[in-house]
């Protein structure tokens, strides 16, 4: 693992790591993880573009899983996201318009909806100059579907995340039923695939390996394991 000393010298030098991958494959949990270790920013990419799914769901540009690209392009000037660290969770929170909406942006009414929003170019265009923004000063773990191809493409640590689509489904399978939500396992892998293929394929900003990522497969990792992963590729960035 990073020792202590590494744990310091890693507050000062402040890098840029991009993780990219699919969905489902523990992007999210790993970037909190390492960004708390190493006194980084971690930024959710995903959660920004389910956050503009939501408000097209609750403000009716999106009905019946059908979006409507003009009436959510036309929504996109009044949209406010922003993410405030909470202390209780470690991890930073996603409010829309003030109001906080982590909880709402999971449910699989706006999984089944979010690979076709992602695909709008001026969504895209919108919350990608925020993330640059948001990533401006470094010091900073961001994950998503084109963080080191199109994001932060200088950035000095990328990393591709995969994990097997059945492994992918039930992790979600488990993490919306600890929710209470009533899903099926089945239904929870057609969405798993169906997000695969439309992410690799989408016109705009593909999801791809970037040529400089490592690849990480984590089907068969815990967290603890995908750490020293972490430290056995990137450990010595660190070292003074």
């Amino acid at each position: 693992m990073i020792c202590d000393s590494t744990d310091k010298l890693a507050r000062r030098r402040r890098l840029t790591i991009a993780i990219d991958g699919f969905s489902s494959c523990g992007k999210s949990t790993f970037a909190k993880a390492l960004a708390a270790r190493l006194g980084y920013i971690f930024i959710d990419t995903g959660a920004m573009y389910r956050a503009v799914t939501l408000y097209g769901l609750e403000h009716g540009a999106i009905r019946s899983g059908m979006v409507d690209e003009e009436a959510l392009c036309r929504l996109l000037p009044q949209i406010s996201i922003a993410f405030r660290f909470n202390p209780a969770r470690g991890a930073s929170d996603i409010y829309v318009d003030g109001e906080l909406v982590e909880g709402k942006i999971r449910t699989i009414e706006v999984s089944n909806c979010v690979s076709r929003v992602s695909q709008i170019a001026q969504v895209r265009e919108k919350l990608v100059a925020m993330q640059k923004q948001m990533g401006r000063d470094k010091g900073i773990v961001m994950d998503g579907r084109d963080i080191g191809t199109v994001v932060f493409p200088d950035a000095e640590i990328k990393i591709f995340m995969t994990a097997d689509p059945a492994v992918r489904a039930r992790r979600r399978y488990d993490e919306l039923r600890a929710k209470g939500d009533n899903v099926s396992l089945e239904e929870i892998e057609r969405n798993v695939r169906s997000r695969d293929e439309a992410d690799q394929h989408r016109a705009i900003s593909p999801l791809r390996r970037a040529a400089d990522a490592v690849v990480l497969d984590n089907s068969h990792m815990t967290l603890d394991d995908q750490m020293r992963w972490f430290d056995e590729h990137f450990g010595s960035l660190f070292e003074s």
